[in-house]
């Protein structure tokens, strides 16, 4: 079995589209440059799982590191104009911070066994790293794992249940709800990993990666 980094993604702006990397920096709280910003209003955090249209705005990342939406400043009048025709008029965008950048940990993993078992858009499971030469559901056996390529230490922590997010299609908007109750009929609800990163780096689309599990002694490429 030999697992390497198939794809890598970045989320600017928390709920809004992302983008494809070909490398991406890795540090103790996630890819840099992750969810930097977040849509709020006076409830709280805005997200895609009751705004659905958010999905259709991409967040981005310009030379400088600054979150950009649909190429646009993220604190531009433009911008917040698009995020309102999407989440509300009394919506708003601020920076993130600890409490609220991510919903449960920095980092979400999944494999291209399960990819293919799910059988839909990758973009439905908004995934940070793409794990390929995984067969069918294994990585339903990871949690408590360890992935390692290069420097960089990744430590998967459990499944993730899945959210209405997923019934949206990236492209049309339009929401189907039998996809989310396909996942739970034969996912158990459950489809990708929680991950922590244990020491951060430079991880780039081809490398090679060793997976440690604890009930086995060493899985490796």
């Amino acid at each position: 079995m030999v697992l390497r980094v198939a794809q890598l993604w970045r989320y600017p702006v928390k709920s809004l589209a992302g983008e494809r990397l070909t490398t991406a920096t890795l540090a103790r709280d996630g890819i840099v440059g992750d969810r930097l910003i977040v849509v709020a209003g006076p409830e709280g955090v805005r997200t895609s799982r009751k705004q659905h249209r958010l999905l259709g705005l991409r967040g981005t990342l310009d030379p400088r590191g600054r979150a950009l939406i649909n190429g646009l400043p993220w604190d531009s009048p433009e911008a917040l104009r698009l995020v309102q025709d999407a989440a509300g008029a009394d919506a708003w965008l601020e920076e993130a911070h600890v409490t609220n950048r991510f919903d449960i940990l920095p980092l979400l993993v999944l494999t291209d066994g399960a990819l293919a078992s799910f059988g839909r858009d990758i973009r439905r499971l908004r995934p940070n790293l793409l794990v390929s030469g995984v067969d069918g559901m294994a990585e339903n056996d990871w949690p408590g794992a360890t992935l390692r390529a290069g420097h960089v230490v990744i430590d998967i922590n459990s499944r993730r249940t899945r959210c209405p997010m997923t019934t949206v299609d990236p492209d049309t908007l339009e929401k189907d709800p039998e996809v989310l109750r396909d996942i739970g009929r034969r996912f158990n609800g459950r489809l990708a990993l929680n991950a922590s990163i244990v020491f951060g780096g430079v991880l780039t689309e081809g490398d090679e990666i060793a997976i440690e599990v604890p009930e086995a002694s060493i899985v490796t490429t």
